[in-house]
C-alpha cells in the first residue's frame, strides 16, 4: 500500500500540523505533498518525511507572502502527481482535498473546514471591500466556490473535526462526514494551583478570531490580560490596548504551557471550527470563558469546565467575566474533560478508521 499525505502548506506548527504529525507517525513510509514548505518551520517528525512541493515553492517571496498566491492554489494542488498511490489522505482547510487521485485509489479527507474565506467567513476576512479590488476578489471567490464543490467529489470519505464542521461540509458540499475530534497533547500541560491573577488568550491575531472584543472589554475592566500569538492585526490591537494588556507574540511550547498553568481563566472570543486551545487550557485544569458558538459548544461543559457569553460584544463578555468565580471550578474535573480528546485517543481512532475504510474500498464495499 503506497500512501500519500496531502497538506495545504507547511509554514508553522499550528493545530493542523499537530494533526499531520500523528498521521506521519501512523504512516512513516508515506510521501508528504504540500503547496509550499518553509524548511524548519514544523516539527522534526514532519520534517523528516519525504516532502514534495508544488510549483509555488519557487515563486518570488512565497515564504512570507504565500497568501497572495491564493488564486493559484487550486491549479497547484491539481498538478501534484499522486497517480501511483493507493491511499490518499488529505488534511484540508483550503485546497488539499482537491488533489486528483487515481480512480482506483481510496481518498480520505480529514477536513478542518471548507475554506473559510470563500464561504461563510467571507465578510470576516475581506469586510465590505469596494472598488476594483473588491470586484476582483468577488469574481475570484465565486469561481473558487465552484471549483471547491467540484473538488469535494474527488473525496471518497470526509472526516470532520467537529459536528460544526460536519454541518458545513453538508451545507456546501452536500456530503456526509464522519466525526473524529482532533488531538490534544495533554501530557504537555499540567494542572497547578493556585491560579494566577491574569486572564489568557492564545490565538492567531486574525480578524475572525475577534481579539478586538477582548481588548476592548479588558480596557474597560482594567484586569490583567496576556495575549500570546501573532498575526496581521497585531499592530492595531497593540495600539488599541491599555497597559493592563500584555502582548507576548509567538512563544515556544514550554512558555505556552507555563502560562496555561498560571492563568486564572482562558478567554476565547472567536467562532472556531473546533478550538484546540480551549482543550489545551482544560488540560492545564483551567476554566474557559468562551463565545457560545462553533466548536466550543462541543468541548466546554457550562458550569463544569467553563462558561459562555452570548454576543460578540464587549458588554456580553464583560458580564461573563464579572460573573466568573474561579472557586466554582475543579481543576481535576476540567483536566479529565481534556483527556477524552488526548493525542493517544485520536491516534487509535483515526488509524482504525483509515484502515477500515481502505479495506472496505479494496473489497468494493
Amino acid at each position: 500500500m503506497k500512501v500519500a499525505l496531502i497538506h495545504d502548506w507547511l509554514t508553522g506548527m499550528r493545530g493542523g500540523e499537530k494533526v499531520l504529525e500523528v498521521f506521519c507517525e501512523i504512516f512513516p513510509q508515506a510521501h508528504l505533498f504540500t503547496l509550499l514548505h518553509n524548511p524548519g518551520s514544523v516539527s522534526e517528525i514532519i520534517e523528516r518525511m519525504p516532502i514534495q512541493t508544488s510549483f509555488l515553492q519557487k515563486m518570488p517571496l512565497i515564504q512570507s507572502r504565500y497568501r497572495y498566491y491564493l488564486p493559484f492554489y487550486s491549479w497547484a494542488v491539481e498538478n501534484l502527481d499522486v497517480h501511483d498511490y493507493d491511499l490518499i489522505i488529505s488534511l484540508s482547510h483550503c485546497v488539499a482535498h482537491g488533489i486528483i487521485p487515481n480512480p482506483s485509489a481510496c481518498h480520505i479527507c480529514y477536513c478542518f473546514t471548507p475554506i473559510r474565506y470563500a464561504w461563510d467567513k467571507y465578510r470576516d476576512y475581506f469586510g465590505h471591500t469596494r472598488g476594483l479590488g473588491g470586484k476582483l476578489i468577488s469574481v475570484y471567490l465565486n469561481r473558487h466556490r465552484c471549483w471547491d464543490v467540484t473538488a469535494s467529489h474527488r473525496v471518497d470519505h470526509f472526516v470532520a473535526i467537529s459536528k460544526h464542521v460536519a454541518r458545513r461540509i453538508h451545507r456546501y458540499y452536500r456530503r456526509e462526514a464522519d466525526i473524529i475530534y482532533p488531538p490534544v497533547d495533554c501530557d504537555r500541560f499540567k494542572k497547578t494551583a493556585p491560579p494566577g491573577d491574569f486572564f489568557l488568550i492564545v490565538s492567531a491575531l486574525a480578524p475572525y478570531k475577534r481579539i478586538d472584543i477582548a481588548v476592548e472589554t479588558f480596557n474597560q475592566l482594567g484586569l490583567p490580560l496576556v495575549i500570546i500569538g501573532n498575526g496581521p492585526l497585531e499592530k492595531r490591537l497593540r495600539k488599541q490596548a491599555r497597559n493592563n494588556i500584555s502582548f507576548l507574540g509567538w512563544q515556544p511550547d514550554e512558555v505556552l504551557a507555563d502560562h496555561y498553568a498560571r492563568c486564572k481563566a482562558f478567554v476565547f472570543c472567536g467562532e472556531e471550527d473546533f478550538g484546540i486551545t480551549i482543550l489545551e487550557a482544560h488540560a492545564a485544569g483551567k476554566p474557559v470563558i468562551a463565545y457560545r458558538a462553533g466548536g466550543a459548544l462541543e468541548t466546554v461543559i457550562e458550569g463544569e469546565t467553563g462558561q459562555f457569553f452570548n454576543l460578540l460584544q464587549p458588554d456580553s463578555l464583560t458580564q461573563a467575566i464579572e460573573n466568573f468565580n474561579v472557586l466554582d471550578y475543579n481543576a481535576t474535573k476540567i483536566r479529565d474533560r481534556a483527556l477524552i480528546f488526548d493525542r493517544a485517543v485520536f491516534k487509535k481512532n483515526i488509524e482504525a478508521y483509515v484502515l477500515n475504510r481502505y479495506e472496505e474500498h479494496t473489497q468494493g464495499v
